[in-house]
């Protein structure tokens, strides 16, 4: 009887995820991002792809936190080809930067605007756009209504939507698929090695659509996202490194 509930439960979360927004990825158009034991948060074990995630930042310094880690999300969807488009009225990304996180900057499109509701309308427009992979989107607030316009955009073009909130004067509810909290943590090196170590982030899934929210702490190293209980520990002045 057991057996038979359990495959009943997962009968109906395959039907009610597509209602959910979370379309079948067909064969071999699937994007494995090595977020390691993270995983077990999303839907079937796989982050959503064209899917809206919005990233809260209540200081610039997070704000920059959370680029890096988008940046390292994104380096795995362009992998192979694509190109992404980031929007903002207040350019703080570094382009060189991006080659960190494996992308090539000229395959960027940086869209640099005045005003905050630009932002919202260019992104909304870029995100009907099928040939592209991602779009990133710095603004500070975001109705319901808006973010269910960007969701609806991107159940279409199948492209990946991330919205950079920096600080926002209402955390209120949206239809994005996801929420986080990123922040950065000490960076951890042997001893024998000079520097501040590789960037590391305290990792908080607020909300996740049909998923399980939680807490990790993630490095990227070679390339690739490592969770913490893997890393070297160091000791003294080193520990107070941050990445």
């Amino acid at each position: 009887m057991a057996v038979v509930n359990a495959e009943i439960i997962a009968q109906l979360q395959r039907e009610i995820l597509p209602l959910q927004g979370f379309k079948p990825i067909p064969a071999g158009e699937g994007v494995d991002i090595d977020f390691g034991r993270m995983k077990s948060a999303f839907p079937n074990n796989i982050f959503p792809v064209g899917a809206v995630h919005e990233f809260f930042c209540a200081r610039a310094e997070d704000a920059a936190t959370s680029a890096g880690f988008i940046a390292g999300i994104l380096g795995s969807l362009m992998r192979s080809e694509g190109v992404a488009i980031w929007i903002s009225s207040a350019r703080t990304i570094f382009p060189p930067g991006l080659k960190t996180f494996g992308i090539d900057p000229d395959k960027i499109v940086f869209v640099d605007l005045q005003k905050q509701k630009d932002v919202l309308w260019v992104m909304e427009e870029a995100l009907k756009c099928e040939g592209i992979t991602a779009v990133v989107g710095e603004m500070s607030e975001l109705s319901f209504t808006a973010s269910r316009r960007l969701q609806l955009a991107v159940n279409q073009s199948r492209v990946t939507g991330f919205i950079l909130r920096v600080n926002p004067h209402n955390l209120n509810t949206t239809a994005s698929v996801t929420r986080w909290k990123i922040t950065s943590i000490p960076s951890l090196l042997p001893d024998v090695m000079p520097g501040v170590g590789f960037p590391r982030w305290n990792i908080e899934l607020l909300k996740v659509r049909n998923g399980r929210p939680g807490t990790w702490q993630i490095e990227w190293k070679a390339g690739r996202f490592r969770h913490a209980s893997t890393l070297t520990a160091i000791h003294g002045e080193q520990q107070r490194k941050t990445g």
